[in-house]
């Protein structure tokens, strides 16, 4: 297989030989003598450099034939590609294969060309797009979603292997066996390795993010918008008519790194599309480092994040994915205010954020910006 064009092959390296979990999501390390992929801080001996290659995501090992390691899990790694706030089509196309628009039993046809369709793009764009930044295709990044979801449900829950593959957007249990058979050479249940435990209330995951995350000021927002919040536990009811199932769902804070996450639904088709909201509205996928090696240099926000470097968005349960949630801004905004903010794509919303969670409006941004240019 070829190395990601992008990725600096020996920083990687690097950064694998010191476990550095600053760049745990950001690649993979792909083991040429043993056809498995790693987490950058995977507990497993380091293997010489002539035997790795780095990748920036779990679909592009497993196209290329790698299998996902058993001990560092990259399924618990935190959604980070080194692809994100660079491409909003790539974007915008994963929060819809998150939420199931390539399997089989979609509604959107399941299929690539459907999904450009809805993103407003050509077929072949669209997977020119994902080689780029992805170092996959659109169906293989599906596919990866579908077996990393399943192993998370095995591991962390007692649902027999045929609701693992209904929940995990599998259209069968045979083609669930086979993808397992043929990724690990071993059946899906050979990889449960613990005592059955009663699952009370719902299916129980957890789902990991980057560090920091403010969630107490994030649960306030969201109990400030009208979402159900209560002792630390943001709940929402589920319905047929938006989720595809009734039920609900209840988020409170798990382990460092993780949410806990709570799943009741009628219909276990619609939990790849639960959590694929939960992360949205918990911004699970944002990359705080990124957010502040942009937005930091600009002097009216440098303080601002250092004092909620683990700020994040509130985002919507339904959300038409036309454009980039991070790069968001209101509506009205004069020309001035446009050009102000031009610096800060593609973080745009984070950065007013932070001028609200400071107590500041916009345009005291261009008064300092003002009061700058009379200083100089």
């Amino acid at each position: 297989m070829e190395p990601t064009p992008h990725l600096d092959q020996e920083a990687c390296y690097r950064a694998v030989l010191t476990r550095d979990v600053r760049f745990d999501g950001r690649f993979f390390g792909c083991v040429k003598t043993t056809g498995i992929y790693c987490r950058p801080v995977c507990p497993a001996r380091t293997p010489k450099r002539a035997n790795m290659v780095f990748v920036v995501s779990a679909a592009a090992a497993e196209e290329a034939g790698f299998r996902a390691c058993l001990r560092c899990r990259p399924e618990t790694a935190p959604d980070m590609g080194a692809w994100r706030g660079t491409s909003n089509t790539v974007s915008r196309a994963l929060g819809l294969i998150e939420a199931g628009a390539l399997d089989a039993h979609s509604e959107a046809g399941g299929d690539v060309e459907a999904l450009a369709t809805r993103l407003g793009v050509g077929e072949r764009q669209l997977r020119r797009l994902f080689r780029q930044h992805l170092g996959a295709a659109p169906v293989s990044v599906a596919q990866t979603r579908r077996v990393l979801l399943a192993k998370t449900l095995i591991h962390q829950t007692d649902l027999s292997m045929a609701r693992v593959a209904l929940a995990s957007g599998f259209g069968s249990v045979r083609r669930f066996n086979e993808t397992f058979q043929g990724l690990y050479g071993r059946p899906p249940s050979a990889l449960r390795r613990r005592t059955a435990r009663v699952e009370d209330g719902g299916i129980r995951l957890t789902l990991p993010y980057r560090p920091p995350l403010d969630l107490t000021g994030l649960m306030a927002s969201l109990a400030a918008r009208g979402d159900v919040v209560q002792t630390g536990v943001w709940t929402r009811e589920l319905t047929s008519d938006i989720d595809g199932a009734d039920g609900r769902v209840s988020v409170v804070a798990g382990p460092p790194g993780q949410l806990a996450v709570t799943v009741a639904v009628s219909d276990l088709r619609a939990l790849p599309g639960v959590l694929a909201r939960v992360r949205r509205v918990f911004d699970l996928s944002a990359d705080p480092e990124a957010i502040a090696r942009d937005l930091s240099p600009d002097p009216a926000l440098t303080a601002l994040i250092a004092a909620r470097p683990g700020l994040r968005l509130a985002g919507d349960w339904c959300d038409p994915g036309e454009d980039a949630a991070s790069d968001r801004v209101p509506e009205g905004l004069t020309a001035q205010h446009l050009g102000r903010l031009e610096p800060w794509r593609p973080w745009r919303a984070y950065g007013l954020a932070h001028l609200a969670a400071a107590g500041l409006h916009r345009d005291d941004l261009m008064t300092e910006t003002d009061d700058d240019r009379e200083a100089a």
